[in-house]
C-alpha cells in the first residue's frame, strides 16, 4: 500500500480529499482501513497576494516547500484538492519532489468515460479563465464553457468569502443553481465542480446537470494509486506533456 500525500491549499476541499480517501478504503478494504495519508498545508492566506498579482512562481516555491515536508513524511506520491493551485504547479520549475496526480487530468478522464461533449467549467476566477480545463477537456474531445463575467465574478466571491470559510446558504446554493441551469441551456450535458469546495454546496441530487466532482474524483484515484488498481504518476509539476 502506498503512501498518500495531500497538498493542501485550502483547508475545506482538503478535508473533503481527506475524508473521501478514508472513505474510498473502508468501502474497498473494510471498516477503519486506508491508505497511510500525510496532509501538508501552508496556510492559503500567504499566497493570496501573489494570486491577486499573478506572481504564480512565488506560489509555486510555496506549494513546493509542503511537496518536500510530505516526501519527508514518507509520502510517495501527492494528491493536491485545488484546481487553482494548478496553475501555480503547472508553472516552470525544478521537478517537485515527488509525483503528483493532475486533478484535471482526472475530471477530464471521467468527462470522456462518461461520454459528455460539452462541460460547464464552475470554479474560481482564475480556474474558469485559465487555460487548463480548456486544454485538458479538448484533449479528450471535450469543449468547456465558462459563466458570463458577472457570474464569474459573484461564483469567486462567493467560494472565497463563504465556502473557504465553511459558510454554505441557501442563497448561494441558488445562485450557483441558475448558473448550472444557464450552462445546460449553452449546450452543456455536465457541470465540472473544479473548485473543491464547490460540492460540498452543490450536489448530484439538487444540480441541473450531471456533477463532475473534482474532489472525490481525485481521492478516487488516489485511492486507487495507493492499491495497485492504478500506477504511480509521473508527472513532477510543470506544463503536462
Amino acid at each position: 500500500m502506498r503512501h498518500v500525500g495531500i497538498l493542501a491549499h485550502s483547508i475545506e476541499g482538503a478535508s473533503l480529499c481527506l475524508r473521501t480517501l478514508s472513505q474510498e478504503g473502508a468501502r474497498e478494504l473494510g471498516p477503519h482501513q486506508h491508505a497511510d495519508v500525510t496532509l501538508d498545508c501552508i496556510a492559503m492566506g500567504r499566497s493570496m497576494p501573489a494570486w491577486e498579482a499573478g506572481d504564480y512562481s512565488a506560489i509555486r516555491k510555496t506549494l513546493a516547500s509542503s511537496v518536500d515536508r510530505l516526501a519527508r513524511a514518507g509520502a510517495e506520491f501527492f494528491v493536491c484538492p485545488d484546481n487553482t493551485a494548478h496553475m501555480a504547479l503547472e508553472s516552470d520549475g525544478e521537478d517537485l519532489a515527488l509525483p503528483g496526480l493532475h486533478i484535471a487530468e482526472i475530471v477530464a478522464e471521467k468527462a470522456a468515460a462518461d461520454g459528455y461533449q460539452r462541460v460547464g467549467v464552475l470554479g474560481t476566477k482564475y480556474t474558469m479563465t485559465g487555460p487548463i480545463y480548456p486544454r485538458v477537456l479538448a484533449a479528450n474531445g471535450i469543449a468547456a464553457e465558462i459563466p458570463d463575467s458577472d457570474e464569474r465574478h459573484l461564483i469567486d466571491e462567493i467560494i472565497f468569502t463563504e465556502l473557504c470559510e465553511g459558510v454554505f446558504t441557501t442563497a448561494s446554493r441558488q445562485y450557483y443553481l441558475d448558473v448550472i441551469n444557464r450552462l445546460s441551456d449553452l449546450g452543456c450535458d455536465a457541470v465540472a465542480l473544479v473548485c473543491t469546495e464547490i460540492p460540498l454546496l452543490i450536489t448530484p441530487d439538487v444540480s441541473p446537470l450531471p456533477t463532475l466532482d473534482s474532489t472525490r474524483l481525485l481521492a478516487a484515484a488516489a485511492h486507487q494509486v495507493a492499491t495497485g488498481a492504478r500506477p504511480l504518476p509521473t508527472w513532477h509539476g510543470g506544463a503536462l506533456g
